[in-house]
């Protein structure tokens, strides 16, 4: 396989592990856990897991000789910048505690552990991916992991290939699953430990406990470097306004960690819209009034930054979504019988007064995209709403209505990018390479300390390296329940932004001074090599909240 240049110097980085992990460990037991919320539910659903303490690995002066180790892993979900370090991690891990230990690779995600689809993950093709991006060394899937047959069929290969321990790497759902699976393997002495990895660029995956999820850092860096080119040609041309949709449907971290980075002159946080009951329209006045005094100041131009989730979390959307699902799930054979040219105007009549009147003020694209794009279950794919180009029609509009009132005599012209895939699978930055490399070769402690139902967890991020903190965190200690396809369900529950954290405090302090002013930032691509202060920074968001503990 060719290589480029930079992939060859990336090759031979070698990550940087808590001192701690450099030699050998002993398991240190914290007090008894307790899940976040709904208590007696999840206790009474994890029996065999609940209630696990939290552990933290300390240096081994006396450690005791170790057996091969057979381990199985699975990515699971989206891609994530830094996932292959975290195998990398594990098989060095097990290696270490024993040369003999072999790693098996289930091939595209849990599908492959149901399916017995595997390789052997051997040195040499270990090393051909350290320090890489992406998830193709095994690749990845979606494949829920929560039947009885499924969790039967997957242990019928771990006992075919002798595997005493599985690695699950993914978002909140696939260590949901995890932990189901370590339940149920545990349940009937299965022999089998189950350890989970923090995946999502999202940042959706974190709590006290876990201060950040994996490729959040990369994934953020790059859309940085993108949108701060992007503000230079801004500033350059000075003639249009940038609306740039970020991934990031659950929660806005990426979007606000972005906006910390490269200071545009509006960032719409989604949680921020929905405390504050804002209505669609609302958040259109508040962009178009920003526009307007720039143009004041002469400056017909900006960025504008906003989360692809941002419709599901203004109240007065998320209840129109809700009656519309309704409204085609009953009516979809009359909907469908109607005249493509009609279809708008049914759906008016068939909402309640407050919805139809929200429904008849979108633009028609978006009105359709709404109407039209459903998924499996029948709802609305909401990703597939170009809320950027939503945003910006109905900030024309606005600005229109305000010329007519003379109230505005500027010029407005929008340009629409959406960030996404292209972070998911960039090569990690520095500080992604080392907590994936860790969060892996963590999880070969916890594997040889032989326990079952945890997280691997690394903390202290915003240190350096050498001062992280191991351990592992019960599952079952994030979870609470929420009703999922009409069904309450255990769930690890995500983390949105917090309107009093730190990170949006900051960006609060100084959002009205970028609206206005032009103070863009361009953070530049991410670099690999020279000084720390350049190479090694931790984001923002962990930053600022680490600040002051």
């Amino acid at each position: 396989m060719k290589k480029s240049a930079l992939q060859k110097a990336r090759a031979a980085y070698q990550p940087k592990l808590p001192v701690v992990l450099t030699g050998a460990v002993k398991v240190v037991e914290g007090n008894p856990t307790q899940s976040v919320a709904d208590q007696e539910d999840i206790k009474k659903l994890f029996p065999n897991t609940y209630g696990l303490p939290e552990i933290t690995f300390e240096k081994n002066s006396n450690p005791a000789p170790s057996k091969p180790l057979n381990v199985g892993v699975i990515l699971s979900g989206g891609q994530a910048p830094g996932g292959h370090n975290v195998i990398c991690g594990i098989f060095d891990g097990i290696k270490k505690f024993n040369k003999d230990s072999r790693l098996y690779g289930f091939l595209m995600g849990p599908g492959g552990f149901v399916d017995h689809n595997y390789i052997e993950l051997t040195k040499d093709i270990i090393d051909e991916y350290r320090n890489t991006g992406g998830f193709d060394i095994i690749g990845s899937g979606r494949t829920k992991l929560e039947k009885k047959e499924q969790f039967d069929k997957g242990l019928e290969i771990l006992r075919k290939l002798d595997i005493t321990a599985l690695v699950i790497i993914g978002g909140d759902d696939s260590n949901t699953n995890a932990a189901v699976l370590a339940e149920y393997y545990k349940e009937i002495g299965a022999g089998v430990q189950v350890i989970g990895c923090p995946k999502t660029i999202d940042g959706d995956l974190k709590n006290e406990v876990i201060e950040t999820s994996f490729g959040f850092d990369t994934a953020t860096k790059v859309y940085s470097e993108v949108i701060g080119n992007i503000e230079r040609d801004c500033n350059s041309a000075r003639k249009y306004y940038h609306f740039i949709k970020l991934m990031g449907r659950s929660a806005s971290h990426i979007a606000l960690e972005c906006a910390l980075q490269t200071q545009p002159n509006v960032c719409i946080i989604s949680e921020e819209v929905e405390a504050k009951n804002m209505t669609l329209q609302d958040v259109v006045n508040y962009i178009a009034d920003i526009v307007v005094k720039r143009a004041e100041k002469g400056n017909n131009f900006g960025t504008v930054l906003i989360p692809e989730g941002l419709i599901e979390f203004i109240p007065a959307m998320k209840a129109l979504i809700a009656e519309l699902n309704d409204l085609l799930a009953a009516k979809g054979a009359e909907f469908a019988a109607v005249a493509a040219d009609d279809q708008r105007q049914w759906i008016i009549d068939n909402l309640s007064a407050e919805n139809a009147k929200i429904y008849a003020s979108l633009p028609a694209g978006v009105a359709r995209q709404l109407s039209l794009d459903r998924d499996p279950h029948g709802n609305v794919q909401v990703s597939l709403i170009e809320t950027e180009k939503l945003l910006s029609e109905m900030v024309g509009k606005r600005l229109e209505e305000l010329r007519a009132e003379g109230k505005y005599n500027g010029k407005f012209a929008a340009l629409h990018h959406f960030f996404g895939y292209e972070g998911r699978c960039a090569a990690p930055s520095n500080f992604d390479a080392d907590y994936c490399y860790a969060l892996g070769f963590n999880a070969a402690c916890l594997i040889e300390a032989g326990v079952t139902g945890y997280m691997s967890s690394v903390r202290n991020l915003s240190k350096p390296s050498v001062q992280w903190i191991a351990g592992g965190i019960p599952i079952t200690m994030m979870m609470n329940m929420e009703r999922r396809h009409g069904a309450m369900k255990p769930v690890i529950q995500k983390a949105l932004v917090r309107l009093d954290g730190a990170p949006f405090r900051k960006f609060e302090q100084k959002r009205d001074k970028w609206a206005l002013e032009t103070c863009y930032i361009y953070p530049g691509p991410i670099q690999y090599f020279g000084p720390a202060e350049v190479c090694d920074q931790p984001t923002l968001t962990l930053t600022y909240e680490h600040q002051g503990k």
